[in-house]
């Protein structure tokens, strides 16, 4: 290895990593990244990219099946094996190699194996029994995501049971599949493989998206309750397998070849020397609005592992920030860290944009009208039918969804929107500016949508309001 001191160093290689090493070498420092799996990390690999491809199919004919004139051309059903063949397209196959020449294409050095912080400054890298010693001049960040939590259920881990790493990467699909959970993977998941013609039994004793506006979890239960998906309102008691897997539910029993485990995750601190900077192992990392942990001048988190919002996206922009604050705090210029300012992840708190890719889908961001009150707001929900607008109608035929707006009434700007229905991922943006800019309700009545669009909703949405 040619060096072993750097500006930087991420412990970490996944799309955060990434990012903060990319704006860190931009800035004109050094960086390395430490990677102990596939540079690229979860979202290339098992997650984001794996995930939207086995759905996108399956959603694209039955988009084509409600649509007039189309729905008449289509006289087969989904090819599976092409639709795992272009999956393994979008991991690449499982193979790094176009990401690190991406790295190396940047700038930015990589070093195998298990990266663990020895000291102030200090990270020393594993590998196959060998050990590298890495010495930061400015920062280590710690970039390590999460993993999977798997519940306290009897028997579950004598059973083998699927990660969403094992879902995202399945060779061959099974006959039945049993999803315990009730979150964005568990729907995402039981969309595609119902898809697929995979008989699915979701288990959530908490309900659907229990995070959203409640009209999500129903809307979507429905949809996925036509796509043959049994939903059931209870956790598992107890769980064993003799060929396929047993499920013991409130005295009932379910029988699956695979069960998929996706009750949440935990933060990948559980043997990155956190311990060494008086930090408790397994533990999520707590960070300021700049991602540097309290008490220090050098350590960072970013991503999954700092747990203010597990999405690539928010991890992405913690990265820039991050990167951004480590090259001004080297250097000596100064520090934007107000509200809003280019050095900080001001959006993490209450302007997290998300997308459920389920059929039909769920996009939202900001506050939703429970958080909100919670949140001590004088608040107004709007709601309205989005099959009632124009261009709904027009992009599919029985077009059903749903769009609720919440405005804080004292400042009268939105606090948070959420639409149901298909396509409406596409529309997420124009929400996510409204509420990051805090832009009055008088101000967007000038924001006119095109017609004939399903972006019209906003139009209604404001009408039903009422002009200011």
């Amino acid at each position: 290895m040619a060096e072993t001191e750097y500006d930087v160093i991420i412990i970490g290689a996944g799309a955060v990593a990434e990012n903060v090493a990319d704006r860190v070498v931009q800035g004109g420092l050094t960086a390395v990244l430490i990677e102990s799996e596939l540079v690229g990390g979860e979202c290339s690999y098992w997650a984001c990219m794996p995930s939207k491809a086995l759905l996108r199919s399956g959603i694209a004919l039955r988009a084509a099946q409600n649509v007039g004139g189309a729905k008449e051309a289509i006289t087969g059903g989904l090819d599976v094996a092409a639709v795992l063949e272009r999956r393994n397209s979008f991991t690449s196959n499982w193979d790094d190699k176009g990401q690190v020449d991406w790295v190396h294409g940047a700038g930015i050095d990589l070093v195998r194996g298990h990266g663990r912080i020895t000291g102030e400054k200090k990270v020393t890298v594993e590998l196959d029994g060998t050990f590298t010693e890495l010495t930061a001049r400015h920062a280590v960040v710690v970039s390590t995501g999460s993993d999977p939590v798997l519940p306290d259920i009897p028997g579950l881990t004598e059973v083998s049971p699927w990660t969403p790493r094992e879902a995202t990467s399945a060779r061959d699909i099974p006959n039945s599949l049993a999803i315990i959970g009730g979150g964005v993977v568990a729907v995402e998941m039981a969309t595609a493989y119902a898809s697929f013609g995979c008989e699915v039994t979701i288990m959530a004793r908490s309900g659907l998206l229990g995070d959203q506006e409640d009209f999500a979890g129903e809307i979507v239960g429905e949809a996925l309750k036509e796509l043959g998906v049994t939903i059931v309102n209870a956790a598992p008691s107890v769980v064993s397998r003799a060929g396929p897997v047993t499920i013991t539910v409130d005295g009932r029993s379910f029988e699956a070849q695979e069960i998929l485990v996706a009750t949440g995750r935990q933060p990948r601190t559980t043997d990155i020397g956190l311990e060494t900077v008086e930090l408790t192992p397994g533990d999520w990392m707590t960070v300021d609005d700049t991602l540097r942990v309290p008490d220090s001048d050098w350590l960072y988190a970013t991503g999954d592992v700092n747990h203010r919002a597990l999405l690539t996206h928010q991890g992405k922009y913690q990265a820039r920030a991050a990167g951004d604050v480590i090259v001004a705090r080297a250097l000596g210029k100064p520090v934007a860290n107000a509200k809003w300012g280019a050095h900080v992840a001001t959006a993490d708190h209450a302007a997290v944009p998300q997308v459920t890719f389920s059929d039909p889908e769920v996009a939202s961001v900001g506050l939703t009208s429970t958080a909100a009150e919670k949140a001590g707001y004088s608040i107004r929900v709007v709601d309205y039918d989005i099959g009632n607008v124009a261009g709904a109608s027009v992009h599919t035929d029985d077009y059903s969804g749903k769009a609720r707006m919440v405005v804080d009434e004292d400042r009268q700007v939105i606090l948070g929107v959420t639409f149901v229905g298909p396509d409406v991922s596409e529309m997420l943006h124009a929400a996510t500016i409204a509420v990051v800019g805090e832009i009055p309700i008088s101000r967007l009545w000038h924001a006119v949508p095109a017609y004939p669009t399903i972006n019209e909703v906003w139009l209604r949405l404001l009408e039903t309001y009422g002009r200011p």
